[in-house]
């Protein structure tokens, strides 16, 4: 069985506290992930893991393997990624991670220009609208809206998300339209449940505003507020590169064009600059250059 495989599956099964779980994020069968670490045990020449039905623990040899099974691990990643770069063009497979509404209307025309760029690049785009854990879901590439970049990350800003308060004239008939973000308190204000504290913030002429705003819905899902919001469900921050062929075509208004919503950074996340695969450093050089965020 291949060595470095073997060491891949004791590393991920010790971070995982299950073999089973490490499997699964391998994608290999629980049986295939037993031979594996019975390899590593093999080659070690003793026992590494305690097996309990409730849990699995390192022995004392174990806790000594697992060092030099990273360091095996990350000397294969550099040997493999130099290899890649010999002919001056990234290969391989990178994993990232997205919201959908930014994969739906800006990161996938990115994406797919750069692997038409790349083609012995592939990438797998996981779209979920949660914060993902980097190392616990194996992604090599997190892009995230936000102005509170996590600081056990690094991050670099690839542009600005400019928000808009907009709804649907069928709500604006029934309710009337805000004349000054104040009254914002008094409307259904459709929520993004990733915002925490529903504190919506403005700048104008006058100055700077914010009010806590409320309503019937709260998503964690943007499309959907989106979709809820055209219906005439109520009003919404979103961003403006999402709903500008709405605006456009009078689906939606914008309800307070005096004032602007505060700005979001968006940000290519990753765990390190140690060992950085150069493919990932080429994607995201690529994504600051063509990810249109206007």
């Amino acid at each position: 069985m291949d060595r470095i495989t073997a060491a891949q599956v004791f590393i991920e099964t010790v971070a995982r506290g299950s073999m089973s779980a490490a499997a699964d994020h391998l994608g290999i069968s629980r049986a295939m992930a037993s031979r594996y670490i019975a390899t590593v045990e093999e080659w070690a020449g003793t026992r590494l893991l305690h097996r309990t039905t409730r849990k699995l623990s390192l022995t004392a040899a174990g806790e000594q393997i697992v060092p030099v099974c990273k360091e095996l691990l990350a000397l294969a990643l550099d040997m493999e990624l130099t290899g890649s770069l010999l002919d001056g063009s990234p290969k391989g497979l990178l994993r990232v991670a997205a919201t959908s509404i930014l994969s739906e209307y800006r990161l996938t025309d990115a994406i797919v220009d750069f692997l038409a760029k790349y083609p012995a690049m592939a990438v797998d785009l996981q779209v979920a609208d949660r914060t993902v854990n980097l190392a616990e879901d194996g992604i090599d590439l997190a892009i995230r809206i936000t102005n509170t970049p996590d600081p056990q990350l690094i991050a670099r800003k690839l542009g600005e998300c400019a928000s808009v308060i907009c709804a649907s004239p069928r709500y604006l008939g029934s309710r009337g339209a805000p004349a000054h973000v104040r009254d914002l308190a008094a409307h259904n204000c459709l929520t993004y449940a990733h915002f925490g504290n529903n504190v919506w913030r403005f700048t104008s002429a006058q100055g700077t505003d914010e009010v806590a705003v409320r309503g019937s819905l709260s998503t964690n899902e943007a499309l959907v507020l989106k979709r809820a919001t055209v219906q005439g469900a109520g009003v919404a921050m979103l961003p403006r590169f999402a709903v500008s062929e709405e605006l456009k075509a009078g689906v939606l208004v914008d309800v307070l064009p005096g004032f602007e919503a505060q700005k979001l950074g968006v940000f290519a996340m990753y765990l390190s600059r140690l060992r950085m695969p150069p493919s990932l450093r080429v994607l995201i050089d690529h994504l600051v250059e063509h990810l249109d965020m206007a």
